[in-house]
């Protein structure tokens, strides 16, 4: 994704609110919004959000996992059915 026909001063944000609503819902792309030449804001429309906030979890289940790996607290899976038999949880 290529930011830099994203990226819009703060006073085109607030000459224009309405319509970036607008088009925040049709666009996937973040909106990267400047005061004094400096990055501050990103807007997006809320989909994307919260696809974003999905990944982010995942993410950090994955890198648990991982350290868990390497703590070497995992079991087979073989010895996880075999303790669930003998707890009558499978057949």
């Amino acid at each position: 994704m290529k930011l830099s026909s994203q990226i819009k001063p703060i006073s085109y944000l607030k000459a224009h609110a309405a319509e970036i609503v607008r088009n925040m819902s049709a666009k996937q792309e973040p909106l990267v919004i400047t005061q004094n030449g400096e990055a501050k804001v990103v807007i997006q429309n809320i989909e994307s959000y919260e696809q974003t906030l999905e990944t982010m979890a995942l993410l950090k289940i994955l890198a648990l996992g991982n350290q868990q790996i390497e703590a070497g607290k995992v079991q087979s899976a073989a010895d996880v059915l075999n303790l669930l038999r003998k707890k009558e949880v499978l057949p």
